[in-house]
C-alpha cells in the first residue's frame, strides 16, 4: 500500500492496490465529481433468467487497508435493468484481498423476462470506509426514551 499522494483540488487521496481480471475494461471511477463511490463493471456478459439470482464477476480484487472495509452497493440505476442486489450491499472485510478475491454482485432478477448485463456494464460501485472496533458492555437499561421500532419516525 502507498502513501497519500496530492489529488483534486488539493485533496490528499489514499492509494488503494487494485487487481483487474481483464485489462480490457477500464480500472473503477469516480464518474463525477461529487461521487462518493467508484463504478464498477460486469467482467463478462451475464444472463440472469427470471425471478432467479445470478452472479456477475466486478472485474476486481483489493488490497483492503486495516481498519477499513469495502461496501460494494448497487448503482442508482441498476433496479431499472429489473435487477436488485440480493444482499442489499457486500462487506468486503480486509481478509479478502486474496489475488482471486474477486468481487460480485448477486443479483436477483425481479422481472418476468430474462435480464441480460453485458460486459463493461456499470452495475454496482463502492466505497472504502473506516471501520472503529468497539467493545460491548452489556448493562440491564440504556437510560434513553424509546422511539418504537426502526422507521418509527414515519415517512412524510
Amino acid at each position: 500500500m502507498g502513501g497519500y499522494p496530492a489529488g483534486l483540488g488539493g485533496k490528499r487521496k489514499m492509494k488503494i492496490e487494485i487487481k483487474r481480471f481483464d485489462k480490457g475494461l477500464p480500472l473503477p471511477a469516480y464518474k463525477s465529481q461529487g461521487a462518493a463511490a467508484m463504478d464498477l463493471a460486469a467482467r463478462e456478459t451475464v444472463t440472469i433468467l427470471a425471478g432467479k439470482v445470478g452472479y456477475i464477476p466486478l472485474n476486481v480484487a483489493v488490497e483492503i487497508p486495516e481498519g477499513y472495509w469495502l461496501m460494494v452497493a448497487p448503482r442508482g440505476s441498476t433496479h431499472k435493468l429489473g435487477l436488485l442486489m440480493v444482499n442489499s450491499f457486500a462487506l468486503g472485510d480486509p481478509d479478502f484481498k486474496g489475488d482471486n478475491d474477486e468481487y460480485v454482485f448477486p443479483a436477483f432478477n425481479f422481472t418476468d423476462a430474462d435480464v441480460t448485463v453485458d460486459k463493461g456494464t456499470r452495475i454496482a460501485q463502492m466505497l472504502l470506509v473506516k471501520n472503529e472496533k468497539i467493545e460491548l458492555q452489556e448493562v440491564e437499561k440504556l437510560g434513553n426514551p424509546d422511539r418504537g421500532m426502526l422507521g418509527s419516525t414515519g415517512s412524510k
